[in-house]
């Protein structure tokens, strides 16, 4: 490949059709036209997913690599997946056949079946991920059909003395998946040996074979891959080459060439024949290379003349992958529709920008529109504008050297990784910078050019792009200009973005969705120097790499420690490494992994820890547990009363476990609840939100999934008698009203059509304890981000208020300045309906209570100052504002009624892939079995001597996992973790053995086997709450400690 000059690559960027974002940059001189590769290579690890995430939102189309050993495994269905939620178009690289050939000694035959067999599997995923969309859109059709029928739309063939149709289809017949899949006759598969250089399509031997065997290119294109057979006799291209015992054409002209390739040159080293077919090939190699002591050198000087892999890579991401002039109006409608928001209620000119991004125009007139997926640190001495040229060096040699600050001399800078969508950037241009939660129409009303004095706008900034490079590799070339469609380095911008944003010159366009990320951040450390006086360097090190890593979070707890979060173990030594080497600079220390846990309930076992027979005493023995006293109260059933200090409120509670797929759901649809709840609040304020199309059918898709699964007698009606979901408002948990007699708006209230009707319904039923509704959730919340066992999240509980009562002295204080006209009427209230009075007083009551929020206080004065009166009334004694006893009192009920029940913890677990060979298979068991793993799934590949081994294994023994099972199998096997779920743990924690046979099974303190006991005792150790252990056993027994002399 020639060396292009930098004017001619500017002067391709000006020509959108001839550029494709992949995922180093690369000119290609494909036949008549020029194209510009941009080409973004990412790790494959799966700790790593997230820098795939920042490079496919740049992209318009993906190479996807796939071992041709290992076939398809979990960091390829994460790929493809990746690709698929942002709907770029990928192409297969099947790597590494050459294993196949020296390695796994197949035949030629053998191989094509091993292939065909990796190409079914990455089809499958594919397919998976098509089918589940058409599923899901079929799902919304059928949704939206009975809201019609219930509004009363009948249609023709449901009329009276009509018969029923029904539709069994699921769509997919009707949906086109013809450019969906990878097959090697549409051009989009190469195979390839990147290690000996060579890689081909079907698309080169085709045009090979045509001129040899005088067979149209277009036939042979169209067989060379499949069940075919050429009929040397009649010199024609059947079909049946399986049933009739035939090599297929695929194995005949194309894989038998490679075979006989390796076999003269690596395995027998015949002369002869490697000259002969170097003749026919029309190669020539150097002397040196055809002496080298190593036949791989020959092999890859042959091939890498023959088949050269990067011509056959380039020239199908030329032919196959789109421009940026090819973007699809799904996926500009997509990155616009951040949220709840839907495209179609974005403002008018936020919609005409997508004739912006279909145009990708670079004309002047056209806006400005850049996405930034990441940060990356660049030394400052290599930017362009930094570098000396050889006359000043030259000039300054006789100079002294000024000694320079070591701040100066290690200084480091910021340069963006982002992509021109529209418009022409230039360097010195100002931009918006469009925050996560900015909203269009408000910015469209108070701003309308870039300017430096900008109104304060919620989550709009403007910001200088000081400088504009192009990505050389390691290399940076500054640019004076960008055109649209190309990918760049954007300088200036480290005060303005932390790790991605959206920049444009109209303060019309919204933000760009959120980056998809695949590994979840679940590994934490705590991290301090070594040296107590460096901690401003930790501190603005830590800064750099939050800023730095995609995936990588940076907390500060309340006690004063800095937290690093990562997506799993090969991902913090690497944090962890830049920390040292790069951001900070200094010595650090990091704490042993902080493990997540959750707590749970759990329906009450029928056997114990041994497998005894548990009787009726024993079973509701664990509700003892719970100390009763004058404030609160159990009975046998598991509901707990509790009273307020004040004596004036009571909260009975109730906590059920959750069906195990209720769980998942909610926890799977954290996304979706957090929407409702946002649609939720701005409802009670009198605010609207304008939810897309399909943020509202998900809503109902989840809404019945939910009445399907909670079905029973204990949860008839369940789903609309949801009080809250907690913790954050949005976890997996569930507050339920069970009150008799009261009725409040359930959490789906926003979904309803009639809107004003359905509140205005409500308010008026509304009972007197409605003003403290928000007390109630409060205390919900504060329960399950901490429960009683080590004071982890709750996860799969719902807590049931069946009894809720509110009583006041007739004696009330008045607090601040009441007049005798707002008393009078408050207490003829009191006289028609004490109770209704009674909820009054406390509603007004609450004005210096927690649950208070502003817009309820500014409510309540706008109330009072239009002639309804209600007086601001509390009841003052020694326990503090009722609205905080109450939020108390809900938190202990449900942490009472949650310790009422079987208790368990709950492991976040890894699914481990490991493949290995049969003589480590036995070690690969053992590995696991210690740290507590467990398998899933063990089969053999066809083929092959390798076993795969699917097993799953819980984070906090994964540590050290990987190394010690490379040791143990010498480097045979290899395992791939990715965070899969959440399992219970089936110990009881709280056990202990009674029985001499516990005694002798357990031992007497039963730890060595309890699992989950000590998982909570190293969680209570770690945050400083009590545990129950004995430090010294015997205190008097007499010891005789010697040395070995």
């Amino acid at each position: 490949m020639g060396y292009t000059s930098l004017d001619k690559i500017k002067a391709l960027q000006k020509n959108p059709a001839n550029v494709r974002n992949l995922c180093i940059l690369a000119h290609v001189d494909h036949g008549e036209k020029d194209y510009l590769i941009n080409l973004i290579d990412s790790p494959g690890h799966v700790d790593f997913s997230s820098e795939v995430s920042t490079a496919v939102r740049l992209c318009d189309g993906a190479i996807v690599i796939v071992d041709a050993v290992e076939g398809v495994c979990p960091q390829t269905q994460a790929v493809l997946r990746q690709a698929w939620l942002e709907n770029i178009r990928p192409v297969l690289v099947i790597n590494k056949i050459d294993r196949l050939i020296m390695e796994l000694k197949l035949t030629s035959q053998e191989a094509y079946t091993h292939l065909q067999k990796i190409l079914e599997q990455v089809n499958a995923v594919t397919g998976s991920l098509f089918t589940s969309k058409v599923l899901e859109d079929r799902a919304v059709k059928e949704e939206r059909a009975e809201e019609d029928k219930e509004e009363g739309d009948i249609e023709p063939a449901e009329c009276p003395g009509s018969e029923q149709v029904y539709d069994w289809s699921a769509g997919l017949e009707d949906s086109d998946d013809s450019q969906l899949y990878f097959s090697p006759d549409q051009g989009n598969v190469v195979f390839a040996s990147a290690i000996d250089g060579w890689g081909f399509s079907i698309q080169q031997f085709a045009q090979i074979h045509s001129q040899r065997m005088g067979i149209r290119a277009e036939v042979l294109l169209k067989t060379l891959w499949g069940d075919f057979y050429l009929n040397a006799k009649a010199k024609k291209i059947m079909k049946g080459a399986h049933a009739k015992g035939k090599k297929p054409l695929f194995v005949q002209l194309v894989l038998d060439n490679i075979w006989s390739l390796y076999d003269a040159v690596v395995t027998r080293r015949d002369k002869e024949k490697i000259e002969k077919m170097m003749m026919s090939l029309g190669v020539k190699v150097m002397t040196r290379d055809s002496r080298h002591s190593d036949p791989k050198v020959l092999l890859s000087a042959i091939c890498s003349q023959w088949l050269p892999v990067s011509q056959a890579v380039l020239f199908m991401v030329c032919d196959k992958l789109p421009s940026p002039l090819d973007m699809t109006s799904e996926r500009i409608e997509r990155l616009m529709s951040v949220g709840a928001r839907r495209f179609h209620s974005l403002p008018l000119q936020t919609q005409e920008l997508k004739t912006a991004f279909m145009q990708c125009s670079s004309d002047d007139t056209a806006p400005v529109i850049v996405f930034v997926s990441k940060m990356f640190m660049v030394d400052a001495k290599a930017l362009p504008q930094n570098k000396q040229s050889e006359g000043v060096s030259g000039q300054m040699q006789g100079l002294p050297l000024k000694a320079k600050p070591e701040e100066e001399e290690e200084k480091e800078t910021f340069v963006a990784f982002a992509r021109v969508y529209s418009g022409v950037v230039r360097r010195g241009q100002k931009v918006f910078v469009m925050g996560p939660k900015y909203d269009p129409a408000q910015g469209l009303r108070m701003v309308r050019i870039v300017s430096a004095c900008l109104p304060p706008v919620p989550h709009l900034a403007c910001c200088t792009m000081d400088s504009l490079y192009l990505l050389m590799g390691r290399e940076l070339e500054e640019l004076e200009e960008v055109p649209s469609g190309n990918v760049l380095g954007i300088g200036g911008l480290e005060e303005c973005v932390l790790k991605s944003a959206t920049l444009s010159t109209s303060p019309a366009l919204p933000p760009f969705i959120p980056l998809n990320f695949e590994a979840t951040p679940i590994v934490r450390v705590a991290i301090e120097p070594k040296h107590p006086s460096e901690m401003p360097k930790l501190v603005r090190g830590m800064r750099l790499l939050n800023q730095a890593d995609p995936c990588a979070e940076v907390l500060i707890q309340e006690t004063g420690e800095h937290v690093l979060v990562t997506a799993g173990e090969v991902h913090l030594q690497r944090c962890l490494d830049d920390l040292r080497e790069r951001f900070a600079k200094i010595e650090i220390s990091a704490s042993k992994p902080i493990i997540p846990f959750r707590e749970t309930v759990i329906r009450p076992p029928k056997v114990d820890m041994v497998n005894e027979d548990l009787g009726k005493q024993q079973k509701v023995a664990v509700i003892h547990q719970v100390k009763e006293s004058d404030t609160l109260h159990l009975d046998p059933s598991g509901l707990v009363t509790l009273t307020t200090p004040n004596r004036q409120a009571t909260v009975g509670v109730r906590a059920i476990p959750l069906p195990e797929e209720v769980t998942l759901l909610l926890e799977g649809s954290a996304d979706l609840i957090r929407t409702l709840e946002q649609a939720g609040q701005a409802q009670r304020e009198g605010r609207t939100l304008d939810m897309s199309t399909w943020t509202l059918d998900a809503l109902m898709v989840l809404k019945s999934r939910l009445e399907v699964l909670l079905q029973g007698r204990k949860w008839r009606n369940a789903v609309d008698r949801i009080w809250a979901f907690g913790p954050r408002r949005y976890g997996p948990n569930i507050l339920l009203n069970s009150v008799e007699g009261y009725q409040r708006p359930s959490v789906w209230h926003c979904l309803e059509r009639e809107k004003g009707e359905k509140e205005g319904g409500a308010k008026a039923e509304a009972s007197a304890i409605r003003d403290f509704d928000n007390s109630v959730v409060s205390g919900f919340q504060l329960a399950t981000l901490s429960g009683p066992m080590c004071e982890e999240p709750l996860m799969g509980v719902c807590f049931s208020v069946e009894r809720w009562d509110m009583n006041f002295p007739t004696q009330r204080t008045h607090l601040d300045s009441v007049t005798e006209e707002d008393s009078n009427s408050l207490d003829a209230s009191v006289s028609e309906s004490p109770g209704e009075a009674a909820g009054q007083q406390e509603a007004s009551g609450k004005a210096g209570g927690a649950g208070e929020t502003p817009s309820q206080a500014e409510g309540a004065v706008a109330g009072a100052s239009q002639g309804r009166r209600r007086a601001e009334v509390v009841l003052v004694d020694c326990y503090g504002p009722f609205s905080g006893q109450l939020i108390a009192a809900v938190k202990e009920a449900c942490r009472h009624a949650f310790q009422a029940k079987p208790q368990r913890l709950m492991a976040a677990m890894y699914t481990c892939e490991i493949m290995a060979t049969a003589e480590v298979l036995g070690r690969v068991y053992g590995v696991l079995g210690k740290r507590e793993g467990r398998v899933l799934q063990e089969e053999m590949k066809e083929g092959t001597e390798m076993f795969i081994i699917k097993a799953v294994l819980p984070v906090a023994e994964s540590f050290g996992f990987a190394d010690e099972i490379r040791k143990r199998t010498s480097g045979l096997a290899s395992p791939q973790l990715v965070f899969s779920h959440w399992e219970v743990i089936s110990s009881d924690p709280s056990w202990v053995p009674t029985t001499e046979e516990e005694y002798l099974h357990f031992g007497e303190k039963a730890d060595s086997a309890n699992q989950a006991l000590k998982y909570m005792n190293g969680v209570r150790r770690r945050k400083g709450l009590y545990v129950e252990e004995k430090i010294v056993e015997h205190g008097e027994k007499q010891r005789t400690l010697s040395k070995n002399k």
